[in-house]
């Protein structure tokens, strides 16, 4: 797939936000091809040796924006962590990404909860589960979210797009000890605890991207973390614009809105869309009367801004 953005000229690889709640953006682009950890202190391989094997490469054959990204390629070695500077231990914390599976590979990262100091090995603190991208290797497109140590069975799963970029959200209630997960701003991932094993909560550290199997190639670009929720601090999307009701839904979902209403979209549980309209209208009522009975998801869409609520039938 090619690169689908060329820009003439950057001035950084990443940036400390002078916005407060911006703690720090990384787009790649100021840094040499090759290992990345000795060139960015958020960066850092798990075995603590910069430019070891294990550590991932800043390459120019895809990107998102400018001409470089990150490669977590089909090498068991590769284990690299995005620190959070910060460390926060309580509120809500976002760490948001750009990532492209080319057609038919693989992808995973996990959350882990405690810092390990440097010049030493990283000691595993993995919570919140592990977080699979088409882990058989015959799933493309379909990813998942598990408690146990393999993908054999996902407690929560979500859909992706395969050979072209999509944007991942995560969202970290730290003092509920519970996370959320968009892809492409739709909401798949619903509060699922800090959990794993014995694992105790000491600090949001950072998230670590690992080469689970042979099929492995995720490229990774733009990330942004941001103290608090980015899904409403970047997209100014807040829940007093518009409401939802009944829920749960027997026959109509009303839509309470103070603005016109442009397009609701709902998706099942695994994303597949199964009801779309184009309202034009200040609160619109959506039939959702043909759907089978279950969870699903709404996304509603005014103006430029837009916002997925979940809904029982």
């Amino acid at each position: 797939m090619k690169k689908i953005y060329v820009l003439a000229l950057l001035l950084g690889a990443f940036s400390f936000s002078s916005y407060a709640q911006t703690e720090l953006t990384d787009d790649f682009e100021s840094y040499n091809l090759g290992p990345i950890s000795a060139q960015a202190p958020q960066w850092r391989p798990w075995s603590g040796v910069d430019g070891g094997s294990d550590d991932a490469n800043v390459v120019d054959d895809e990107s998102l924006s400018g001409l470089q990204s990150v490669l977590i390629p089909d090498n068991a070695l590769t284990d690299l962590i995005l620190l959070v500077p910060s460390a926060p231990i309580s509120g809500v914390y976002s760490i948001r990404f750009n990532a492209l599976i080319p057609a038919g590979q693989a992808g995973y990262f996990n959350m882990q909860a405690a810092l390990t100091p440097e010049g030493s090995a990283w000691v595993q603190a993995l919570m919140g589960g592990n977080v699979y991208f088409n882990c058989d290797g015959a799933s493309g497109g379909i990813g998942g979210v598990t408690g146990v140590i393999d993908c054999s069975v996902f407690d929560q799963t979500f859909t992706y797009p395969e050979d072209q970029w999509f944007e991942v959200t995560c969202v970290y209630d730290i003092d509920n000890q519970a996370w959320d997960m968009y892809i492409d701003g739709v909401q798949f991932v619903f509060a699922y605890p800090f959990a794993f094993g014995t694992q105790v909560f000491i600090e949001l550290a950072g998230l670590d991207f690992y080469s689970a199997s042979a099929l492995n190639e995720m490229y990774i670009d733009d990330v942004t973390l941001y103290n608090g929720d980015i899904t409403l601090g970047v997209d100014q999307f807040s829940a007093d614009k518009f409401s939802v009701y009944p829920n749960p839904v027997k026959d109509m979902l009303n839509i309470k809105s103070s603005n016109t209403v442009d397009n609701v979209t709902v998706y099942d549980l695994l994303g597949k869309v199964v009801l779309q309209e184009n309202p034009g209208t200040i609160s619109p009522a959506i039939n959702m009367s043909n759907l089978a009975s279950g969870s699903y998801l709404v996304k509603v869409t005014i103006g430029d801004s837009s916002k997925t609520v979940k809904v029982l039938k």
